[in-house]
């Protein structure tokens, strides 16, 4: 049964009760007629070789209050595009599929980088930033939701409960985040229960002060990929490229949205989705690399907060505080496991302990070079500013769409 506190600044909306889909979807149903709702799934074409897509796509077809669903592509030939075409068939002209590689979404990209508004970063974050261009372009949502295409265990009453917060007439949110237990037959999340929780908490023993990391603790899980924002929000939002993109969407929504229009909503009993691999050897792959770009995300918001960081608290001091803040989550989260029943495998913890404490050490080396770390793309605000006719490339792709359908529709 969950809980009912309410910890921190940040308002907790919880699951006290099971809510019943139909409720649910009539309220949404009146209610979006006065917020529309549009929902981004960033997706390589890989995802759509796993089952989790196509229960989610199910799901989702079963929701008449979705406005727009916008599935950003990448990684995908002309005759895998027409294979996802395919699929988002079902949900006639409420669906786009925005193809990366397609010709007018090329040209949009280099028109963008070509006017100094860097775009050419590929990875999640472009996807999402895309996603976002493609339903301010299309000028009739007012709600912009985004989702994973790799859930194991999705609901329809995940977006649900998500959205709710925004799009409830007697509320007032500007900015919904998910969070959810993730386990199996095992305690999973690891990046958030060995890396993120005990390197806030080994920042605070060093006597690093900031807003910020006072702000990311309030969350109880501030890796989620599920979130929504009102559609000013994301016009004005810049998207960090990397595996940071969580974070540094916190630190934007920090800057920009007063405590009390935030909340972070429970959304499921169980979440499971696709793992990655510990990748101990190569910093560029997996969780390695990902928590080393988690952690340069998290040394950036705190220092543009004000925190001062030397090279000796991020080489000497930081790290040992890490470990031995990880290490003791270990100890708990063995005590959770063993009580509920669950595998609980301390080497291998203790070992992804080591391999985040050195993306840590590497992620502090290379702030301490380069501070600012890679740009982030520009808000969508900017570049209208800059390229008042940037819009007509995603007029191309709903063209596109439109053409593909109704060839489809006579073939």
């Amino acid at each position: 049964m969950a809980d009912f506190m309410q910890t921190g600044s940040i308002t907790t909306i919880h699951a006290l009760k099971p809510d019943h889909s139909r409720r649910l979807d009539g309220d949404l149903l009146r209610w979006g007629r006065r917020k529309p709702l549009g929902l981004v799934l960033p997706a390589l074409f890989s995802e759509f070789e796993n089952p989790a897509i196509y229960q989610i796509l199910a799901e989702l077809e079963k929701l008449h209050w979705v406005e727009r669903i916008v599935l950003v592509l990448s990684q995908a030939d002309e005759e895998q595009y027409a294979q996802v075409c395919r699929l988002f068939a079902r949900f006639g002209g409420r669906a786009t599929v925005l193809w990366r590689e397609s010709e007018p979404v090329q040209a949009m990209l280099a028109e963008a980088n070509d006017a100094g508004f860097p775009a050419d970063t590929a990875g999640k974050g472009r996807a999402c930033w895309m996603g976002i261009g493609y339903l301010l372009s299309r000028g009739d949502v007012e709600v912009i939701a985004f989702q994973d295409c790799d859930i194991k265990t999705y609901h329809r009453e995940m977006l649900a409960r998500l959205v709710v917060p925004l799009m409830a007439p007697d509320l007032d949110f500007e900015f919904s985040k998910a969070y959810y237990a993730r386990f199996s037959h095992k305690l999973n999340g690891r990046l958030t229960r060995l890396m993120v929780g005990p390197l806030l908490a080994a920042l605070k023993r060093c006597g690093v002060s900031s807003r910020f990391l006072d702000y990311l603790g309030w969350f109880r899980y501030p890796l989620s990929g599920e979130i929504a924002m009102d559609a000013r929000l994301a016009r004005a939002m810049h998207v960090a490229p990397d595996w940071g993109l969580e974070i540094s969407t916190l630190e934007e929504v920090f800057r920009r949205v007063s405590v009390s229009r935030v909340c972070q909503v429970d959304v499921a009993d169980c979440y499971d989705h696709k793992h990655q691999v510990v990748s101990a050897s190569d910093p560029g792959k997996g969780l390695h690399r990902m928590a080393r770009e988690v952690a340069q995300a998290i040394f950036r918001g705190a220092a543009a907060d004000g925190a001062v960081f030397s090279a000796e608290l991020l080489t000497e001091t930081l790290p040992l505080a890490y470990r031995a803040e990880a290490l003791d989550a270990v100890v708990r989260y063995h005590a959770d496991a063993l009580l509920n029943g669950l595998d609980f495998d301390v080497r291998g913890e203790s070992a992804s302990v080591e391999v985040f404490a050195r993306g840590l050490e590497e992620a502090a080396a290379e702030f301490l070079v380069r501070p600012a770390g890679r740009l982030p793309l520009p808000s969508w605000r900017e570049v209208e500013d800059g390229l008042p006719e940037i819009f007509r490339h995603f007029d191309a792709v709903a063209r596109t769409n439109e053409e593909w359908a109704e060839q489809q529709a006579t073939a």
